[in-house]
């Protein structure tokens, strides 16, 4: 098989989040293998439903970074030098994690991947995406238009290959190398004339509030939430964004999935 969808799982959170993808990729009509690679860790419980999906498991350790490159990303000493001031990271969110997608250039049984971060859903067929080179991502959009120079690396295409990986290791770990936003900042510098895919290939919820006049359901292939997660309890902005968490919960559950053509947009939306 030449494509795949991506996803990575690190603990009982994400495979819940990624419970939601698989079963939106598979609604979404597409013909491409999904795999979900996740760290040792993980409970084979919280893996389960993802293989009665159809998802393909693939463990996939975390990297094998020096200890002093750990210590500058690890979550409390990161969260300290760059912290996040737009949003709330969830408790359950380990920065250092997010390195072992990179594992992904290593399925070299395929020719193009496409990589979902777990909190995401993909509300109609992206199958496209496996004719975009390597490296496509969609630009961090989600306050203003000033966002648009940097990556968000939630979704993206690739191709696997070791010599990509070796390459890849060779420069994330170099000494005092610090990846303010991990893999995100990382994947900007080890591809910096990344391909800009449109908006609506990543939309990040923060744009419901933030941006409503660039949110159209009509368009939008997949929703990353980005930040807090649909399934935590009465998050900080679950009021702001309750038909999107709403949405989410019909994925995961598989029941009173709607038609998004009939969503209504935020108020404000054009």
């Amino acid at each position: 098989m030449p494509h795949a969808y991506v996803t990575l799982v690190t603990n009982a959170d994400y495979a819940m989040g990624a419970q939601a993808l698989v079963r939106s990729l598979k609604l979404s009509g597409t013909g491409a293998d999904i795999v979900v690679l996740h760290t040792g860790g993980v409970a084979s419980g919280a893996l389960r439903p993802l293989a009665a999906l159809g998802a393909r498991l693939v463990e996939a350790e975390l990297l094998p970074t020096s200890a002093a490159f750990n210590e500058r990303h690890q979550r409390a000493k990161l969260h300290a030098d760059a912290p996040f001031t737009k949003g709330n990271k969830p408790s359950f969110h380990t920065p250092l994690d997010n390195f072992a997608k990179l594992r992904l250039w290593q399925l070299t049984d395929y020719e193009r991947v496409v990589f979902i971060d777990a909190d995401a859903l993909v509300l109609r067929n992206i199958d496209r995406l496996f004719s975009y080179p390597e490296f496509s991502a969609a630009p961090n959009v989600y306050e203003s238009l000033a966002d648009f120079h940097r990556l968000n690396s939630g979704v993206f295409v690739a191709r696997p290959c070791e010599k990509t990986y070796d390459d890849m290791l060779a420069m994330l770990d170099r000494p005092d190398a610090f990846w303010r936003r991990t893999d995100q900042t990382f994947l900007q510098a080890f591809f910096p004339d990344w391909h800009g895919l449109p908006v609506f290939f990543n939309m990040l919820q923060y744009v419901w509030f933030n941006m409503p006049e660039l949110w159209d359901w009509k368009s939008v292939s997949v929703l990353h939430y980005q930040y807090e997660k649909p399934w935590e309890r009465d998050h900080p902005k679950a009021e702001k964004l309750r038909p999107l968490i709403d949405l989410w919960h019909a994925y995961h559950w598989g029941e009173g999935i709607p038609d998004i053509d009939r969503l209504e947009n935020p108020a404000g939306a054009t």
